[in-house]
């Protein structure tokens, strides 16, 4: 067995905080149960570079429990709970990461390389890109990857424009079940989550600016105005734009809003969306974090650069003190803050994301050599059986057509 992780004695801890995920991801235990049984993923490699959490953990196991022989790292330095990664590498998982350096994370990526891999698991899209660029000689043995992120899935479409794609990736982001439900729901409270540990200020009365409306943005922004904060949403997008003002919130430029916020939330797959003239116009003590998945979204450089003193004032919250005497503080060292501040998305909404992996990962193998090199979206069948899977977990019955309704949907004739 491989694996480097902090501390491997943290294993019994790491075991009891899966232990409580398993127990509020039940579409995920179902799915596991018939995989003990079926064993559909006997014989497969999976490497994956996903965020070593709790709920990960479970995924993992599922996964093990299929057959697959599983390769994990983290797909973010400061995101892994070495508790869980010792529980993981105890439970013969082949698992590199911690709370590693820059190139600590990738050296964790070539360690899971080297299991050949037949099928990749990404957030981030930082393994496909690796195998691409670093080792095409393993590139003829994979049969198909899944992707768990907007960022990532950006990335793999790029480069099926480019053609330079090598094998099919499943966007398992853009599922109906994922982006959803796991964007706007986990994302939406996790952000708050992990910039309330890192601060512990009172959101209500203050001004929260938003940099992205889509799903994770949509999130974020509801949940600060259930606590009383007064949102201002920042987009390039028109009709998403359109769409925050009718959702009853005040859209303007960054420019404008940089000089009324007081806390300011990133969460738009881009670079710099925070940059120099916003930071040189906020006012002092206002808070800056990020929820997209790269530590690119705020302009981190030019606040060291432009800093004359800097101190980590509390855990996960860094004040830096700038040439007029204005101070700003940065969350998470600008990475993902819901993740390295707190616990990342709760496990009940990651049941969905991650059953919605389980079940691609087996259908990828049922299709090996049958599917072009481009970008997939989740088969429609398997998006709705996780709805059905977790509807069914919550007591939840629907109605169903009948059989003169279903003939009335399919016809033409019958109108006024």
């Amino acid at each position: 067995m491989n694996y480097k992780v902090k501390d491997i004695s943290l294993s019994g801890e790491g075991e009891k905080l899966v232990r409580w995920a398993e127990q509020h991801m039940p579409v995920l235990m179902d799915i596991r149960h018939d995989f003990e049984k079926e064993q559909p993923l006997k014989g497969v490699r999976i490497a994956a570079c996903l965020h070593v959490t709790k709920e990960t953990a479970v995924l993992v196991r599922t996964l093990q429990a299929g057959g697959a022989t599983v390769a994990l790292a983290g797909s973010n330095p400061l995101s892994t709970n070495d508790a869980v990664s010792a529980y993981l590498a105890k439970s013969g998982i082949h698992v590199f990461a911690w709370r590693e350096n820059h190139d600590e994370y990738y050296w964790c990526i070539e360690e899971v390389l080297k299991i050949k891999p037949h099928i990749t698991m990404d957030d981030g899209s930082d393994l496909i890109t690796t195998i691409h660029t670093q080792h095409t000689e393993l590139l003829s043995g994979v049969i198909g990857g899944t992707e768990e992120t907007t960022t990532g899935v950006n990335r793999q479409r790029a480069m099926e424009r480019e053609g330079v794609l090598k094998y099919p990736v499943i966007a398992v982001n853009d599922a109906m079940t994922k982006h959803f439900f796991d964007n706007r729901y986990g994302t939406g409270q996790s952000t708050i989550d992990g910039i309330l540990r890192a601060t512990s200020v009172l959101l209500a009365g203050k001004t929260m600016v938003i940099a992205g409306y889509g799903w994770c943005g949509k999130g974020v922004a509801k949940r600060a105005q259930g606590m009383g904060a007064k949102v201002v949403v920042c987009e390039i997008d028109e009709i998403k734009a359109l769409e925050a003002a009718m959702d009853g919130f005040t859209v303007m430029p960054m420019k404008k809003a940089a000089g009324i916020g007081d806390i300011f939330i990133t969460v738009t797959g881009n670079k710099h969306v925070i940059d120099a003239p916003a930071m040189e116009k906020m006012k002092d003590g206002a808070i800056l974090a990020n929820s997209g998945h790269f530590d690119n979204e705020i302009n981190t450089e030019w606040l060291r650069k432009n800093a004359v003193r800097t101190e980590e004032i509390r855990p996960n919250t860094r004040e830096y003190e700038l040439r007029d005497g204005r101070k700003l503080y940065l969350l998470a060292e600008g990475r993902l803050v819901n993740l390295a501040a707190a616990e990342g998305h709760p496990p009940e909404v990651m049941d969905m994301s991650f059953a919605n992996q389980a079940l691609v990962a087996e259908w990828l193998w049922e299709q090996k050599n049958r599917l072009r090199n481009k970008v997939y979206q989740v088969p429609e069948k398997i998006d709705r059986e996780v709805a059905r899977r977790k509807l069914k977990t919550m007591g939840i019955r629907i109605d169903r057509l009948t059989g003169e309704q279903k003939s009335y949907l399919r016809g033409w004739k019958e109108g006024t």
